[in-house]
């Protein structure tokens, strides 16, 4: 579909082109061979007049013989000949505008078509990995669903674990629906960033108060070591984002261990990092850690580990908005630290 397109597009490049071109050649031929004709017709005028003036009655033919005085300075088959040139030359030179654009635009329909190609590739890999992340939840609540409806000994306790069951899976669509639809609201750029002068202590402390009953849970303690500084930014979308790098860092460790969070001034920006002492990420999984649905190989059970893989890339996503940056270092069964790079000022508007 692509290279149809391609070719079609580049056709209109050179039709426009062509149709531009021939005006213009027609145009220029019209415009030399009238100049040319008056040139003959001002000598064949001024030759008259001279004749006059002299009282001489000289044949006609005269006119055209090179022996005589009178001969005009422009031939009228010389420049019949070179109205012929003339043609010939436009011709080669439209010939080779129509090879040159030819190849101009087979390139430029290709940059031209590239994003859309992208933005189509993006849509439909979004439409594969959602149809097979939502293909689960929907496969186990009809499987639980056609098994009791099967069983003559179906009780009113059956029912009810039943019910409790497909709750569940009920919660995971919410969850994988509400995370789509944050995804898809960050990725629209035309949704400007309207930003304000926050307390990064304020927003951390709102995010380590939500994760807090998961880190009861596993016992893990988590250590907040950032200062009250000032930064300008969305309070909604960084406690969101930090609430992310939180709730995955309390996931990915094992119980009665500590995430720390720490940050430090850097020529106009403030890095914050967040250090856990979970599983780790092998450096293969690194490159696509930021990716839709990505999960790494040793969570993929989903037993310990629940989530859909949204989550980073919605933080990611997050990070772009503010013009920030992400870096990650890790190491397998040693920890995950997570560095945050963010303007302390921002382009967009303040209030």
């Amino acid at each position: 579909m692509f290279h149809s397109a391609r070719i079609k597009l580049t056709g209109w490049y050179l039709l426009i082109i062509m149709l531009i071109s021939t005006m213009f050649s027609v145009g220029i031929y019209r415009i030399i061979s009238n100049e040319l004709d008056r040139v003959e017709q001002i000598g064949r005028t001024r030759l008259q007049r001279r004749l006059l003036e002299q009282q001489r009655l000289i044949p006609p033919q005269t006119y055209r013989n090179p022996q005589s005085p009178f001969m005009f300075f422009l031939d009228p088959d010389v420049i019949e000949e070179t109205k012929n040139r003339l043609k010939m030359m436009l011709l080669i030179i439209n010939l080779s505008i129509l090879g040159g654009s030819a190849l101009a635009g087979y390139f430029l329909s290709g940059r031209t078509l590239q994003p859309i190609k992208d933005m189509i590739d993006e849509q439909n890999r979004f439409i594969t990995d959602a149809s097979h992340e939502l293909r689960t939840p929907l496969t186990s609540l009809k499987s639980e669903i056609e098994v009791n409806l099967r069983d003559n000994k179906f009780t009113l306790n059956d029912a009810r674990k039943l019910l409790k069951s497909n709750l569940e899976e009920v919660d995971n669509l919410q969850i994988l629906s509400d995370g789509l639809i944050k995804l898809t609201q960050y990725q629209k750029r035309s949704n400007g960033l309207i930003v304000s002068k926050v307390s990064l202590k304020k927003i951390i402390g709102e995010a380590v108060k939500k994760v807090s009953p998961l880190a009861k849970n596993k016992h893990i303690n988590l250590v907040n070591e950032i200062e009250n500084e000032t930064i300008e930014g969305s309070n909604v979308e960084l406690t969101e984002m930090f609430i992310i790098f939180l709730d995955n860092a309390i996931k990915y460790s094992p119980e009665k261990t500590t995430v720390n969070l720490s940050a430090q001034k850097k020529d106009g920006h403030i890095l914050i990092s967040i250090k856990d002492q979970g599983m780790g990420i092998s450096q293969d999984d690194l490159p696509y850690l930021f990716d839709r649905f990505f999960r790494t190989d040793k969570s993929r059970t989903k037993k310990d580990t629940p989530g859909y893989g949204l989550g980073l890339a919605i933080a990611k996503e997050i990070i772009d908005r503010h013009k920030g940056t992400i870096r990650v270092q890790s190491k397998v069964n040693e920890g995950t630290t997570f560095t945050i790079e963010l303007p302390r000022k921002h382009s967009s508007k303040v209030i």
